[in-house]
């Protein structure tokens, strides 16, 4: 029998509680490189970082000046968090006179085209991987494309679903373990505005990021001409960054496994108009990979994610197919510009809770009507959630209730999760965090984007108030002692990476037109 009651499930926690310690957590932090000028860098990726394309830790996403920082699993959040250092630390030393852009919006953008898109070496599935960035530069432009963010990779402890249903065999654990990661999903959806109402960190943006004439938006402008909104907390998630209308009417249901893999399989056969006008090969040269709404699934742009680690070129929504959910991924996080990585132990820790709560908060079925009506909710935080009294609708329904009030209700029942996290790990540090931000709720101007925006507006500007960020957080790192890898591994790891690269190059044995039909030939399936 399904259990949905909040307390009843919270209690077998509790008479569990061993289990908290067993959480896995991930971490993937983007970041642009900028120059002494603080502009983004146009040298290529640092040699001494090894391959962008094979090294486990150190990667490139979009462009090749934004880097990516990749954590393995972990189940204790000073292990996770040291790592993260660790590898921003080595990265850093290896800069020479370019520092880390400490913010999810990009720093000045002067032409788009000079942004050069990330290169991964002369393999088939190296040349892909940037042609695939060609497609997102010609479909949206570069400049979204360099937005950055951290993701949130999290994984329930397996012991769990025999506490919460029962032992069963491995059909059935793979189903319920998969529902139980939709209803987390769902929940997501529902309460997840609380993520940037506390950590959003993007309420003011470069004035060369945007179109003044196709702002629908009323902008106030610091002494530099730099545009915010007065209680913004992250643009990055507005219709100003990180979207795509195009994927608006696509309606990927989260009721289920089998619904969710239904869909993305319909939206990456789903042909474009708009995209078939791009041309996918022009005069003997590659504009995108196909003229798809979806290149590949990867293009699928939502705040969280259903993954399962994939073997082999196996697709991601085969994997699932395959195995089932096996973690979800947090995609809503903007860059913390007060952390020298990205990321802060409250943060991870605020997650650790909210994501827990979210299983064991009952999760009615989603339709895509209620999931519009929770989008709103979403947009009022992004747009004006520090604004005091700001009302959000329950659902569909006629109610309503402040963020303040609604930001309580739920802060009250982490507060008993956190009480058992506490017993765990022996302190206070996860009550600790609720009452932090529980005064963030009373005083907004205590969140990231409060913070920040009487910063910039302080300093004149972005590059007044963030250009002293970035050469503070570069110092901390050079400063940092290893804590977790050496210096050596980190050496070892990029000499490893590039003689891994060109072991894949000189494997190829199919010309690069043949690789693409391969690859897409479920596409006629």
């Amino acid at each position: 029998m399904a259990v949905t009651d909040f307390a009843y499930k919270l209690q077998q926690v509790a008479h569990n509680s061993d289990l908290l310690s067993k959480i896995g957590r991930g971490l993937e932090r983007e970041a642009l490189r900028i120059n002494s000028e603080g502009d983004i860098s146009n040298l290529p990726h640092p040699t001494p970082l090894g391959s962008a394309f094979t090294n486990r830790w150190i990667t490139t996403d979009y462009a090749e000046s934004l880097l990516e920082f990749i954590t393995p699993v972990s189940s204790s959040v000073d292990t996770l968090l040291n790592q993260l250092m660790d590898i921003h630390k080595y990265t850093v030393d290896n800069l020479a006179d370019e520092k880390l852009w400490p913010l999810s919006m990009p720093c000045y953008i002067g032409n788009e085209d000079d942004i050069t898109l990330a290169q991964y070496g002369s393999s088939n599935s190296g040349k892909m991987k940037t042609l695939y960035r060609e497609g997102l530069k010609r479909r949206y432009g570069s400049a979204m494309q360099i937005i950055s963010g951290v993701h949130f990779n999290f994984s329930f402890p397996e012991q769990l679903w025999d506490v919460l249903y029962g032992e069963q065999n491995e059909e059935e654990r793979k189903a319920s373990r998969s529902d139980a990661y939709f209803s987390v999903i769902r929940n997501y959806y529902r309460f997840g505005w609380l993520i940037p109402y506390f950590f959003g960190a993007s309420p003011v943006l470069c004035p060369s990021f945007i179109k003044e004439e196709e702002s629908q938006h009323q902008f106030s402008k610091t002494q530099s001409g730099a545009y915010y909104l007065p209680y913004a907390t992250a643009l990055r998630l507005s219709d100003l960054g990180y979207t795509n209308s195009a994927q608006s009417e696509l309606n990927i249901g989260f009721n289920s496994i089998e619904q969710y893999i239904d869909g993305v399989k319909r939206a990456i056969k789903m042909p474009s108009a708009e995209f078939a006008k791009l041309g996918v090969k022009e005069n003997g040269e590659y504009r995108q990979l196909n003229s798809n709404i979806l290149q590949i699934e990867n293009e699928l742009y939502a705040p969280v994610r259903p993954k399962r680690v994939t073997n082999a070129d196996e697709k991601p929504s085969d994997a699932l197919q395959r195995a089932g959910v096996e973690y979800i991924e947090v995609r809503s996080l903007d860059v913390d510009p007060f952390s020298p990585i990205g990321i802060s132990e409250q943060q991870v820790c605020f997650l650790d809770l909210f994501l827990f709560w979210c299983l064991l908060t009952p999760s009615d079925d989603m339709d895509s009507v209620e999931l519009e009506c929770w989008g709103k909710n979403w947009n009022k935080i992004i747009l004006e959630g520090r604004k005091p009294g700001l009302e959000l609708n329950i659902g569909c329904n006629q109610e309503s209730l402040t963020q303040q009030q609604w930001g309580k209700n739920v802060m009250a029942e982490l507060q008993q999760l956190a009480t058992l996290f506490d017993q765990v790990n022996q302190n206070t540090q996860y009550s600790d965090v609720c009452n932090q931000l529980n005064e963030m709720l009373d005083h907004p101007e205590l969140t990231r984007s409060g913070q920040l925006l009487a910063e910039v507006i302080d300093k004149g500007g972005i590059r007044g108030a963030v250009s002293p960020l970035a050469a503070k957080h570069k110092e901390k790192l050079n400063q940092h002692q290893y804590a977790f890898y050496s210096q050596q591994q980190f050496v070892d790891e990029a000499k490893f990476s590039v003689v891994k690269q060109q072991e894949i190059e000189q494997q190829d044995s199919v010309d690069f037109d043949q690789f693409l039909t391969d690859y897409f030939a479920y596409l006629s399936e």
